[in-house]
């Protein structure tokens, strides 16, 4: 992870120098304010990714000599299954046609958007994989 934090930011430093370039030469708000933004997210990626890195053990993209079978393995705990995504891509759907079609839409939505995500983030703290 060292490695990714690294790379992310050195992109938002060069994301940078091109925003300031681009806002000085070309005078164009919009294209700027993009540049911009995406320096900040960079900035956000490299620090988590470097802030992670030092928490966790030495991976084996941090490894100059690892062979590609050192990473195999397990790599976490994904649910096996789970309704949830699918209610929040009906809610996020629903929201983004209501930009095109009327804000009532909202109305519709944020309901469907907020049981997917509460029930996404508890979804393993009730029935039967409840913590005792």
């Amino acid at each position: 992870m060292k490695v990714q934090g690294r790379m992310f930011l050195w992109l938002s430093v060069f994301i940078l120098i091109m925003a300031i370039v681009y806002g000085v030469w070309a005078k164009e708000p919009a294209g700027a304010t993009a540049l911009f933004l995406a320096f900040g997210l960079c900035v956000m990626v490299g620090y988590y990714l470097a802030f992670t890195a030092r928490r966790v053990d030495v991976g084996a993209q941090d490894n100059t000599e690892a062979d590609v079978a050192d990473e195999a393995g397990e790599l976490g705990f994904f649910a096996p299954h789970s309704w949830q995504p699918l209610s929040l891509a009906l809610g996020g759907s629903l929201a983004f046609l209501a930009v095109c079609f009327g804000w009532w839409l909202m109305f519709f939505s944020a309901p469907i958007i907020l049981v997917g995500l509460f029930g996404w983030v508890f979804e393993f703290y009730r029935g039967e994989n409840a913590n005792q």
